[in-house]
């Protein structure tokens, strides 16, 4: 069994892997798009989103409400990707690590 140091000592170094993951998920960008490609967005697999593009062709006053929908369908694409990835990363990090059945990390 593990001593009370030991353990302290394995929680900081999870702790310092866990920052070290978080400022990795603001590095890895993914990119979101809906409408063929019409409209894109590009994140970090934090979730932030760094980046819009919309074709011209979609400004005109006729495909307003089209080009809600397509920007939150791309928004969403974005985010689920960013997800994704960011579930991808974790998951290398944790992999190594000596974490007991079914504990899970939290989320960031």
């Amino acid at each position: 069994m593990p001593s009370l140091d030991e353990l302290m000592k394995a929680a900081q170094s999870v702790q310092e892997q866990m920052a070290k993951a978080q400022a990795q998920l603001d590095v890895i960008e993914v990119e979101g798009a809906s409408g063929g490609g019409l409209i894109r967005v590009r994140a970090t697999a934090r979730g932030r989103i760094i980046g819009v593009v919309i074709d011209p062709s979609l400004l005109t006053a006729d495909s307003k409400e089209m080009l809600e929908d397509l920007v939150v369908a791309a928004f969403n694409d974005a985010k689920a990707k960013a997800d994704q990835a960011g579930s991808a990363e974790m998951n290398k990090l944790t992999a190594g690590m000596p974490l007991p059945p079914g504990f899970k990390l939290p989320d960031m």
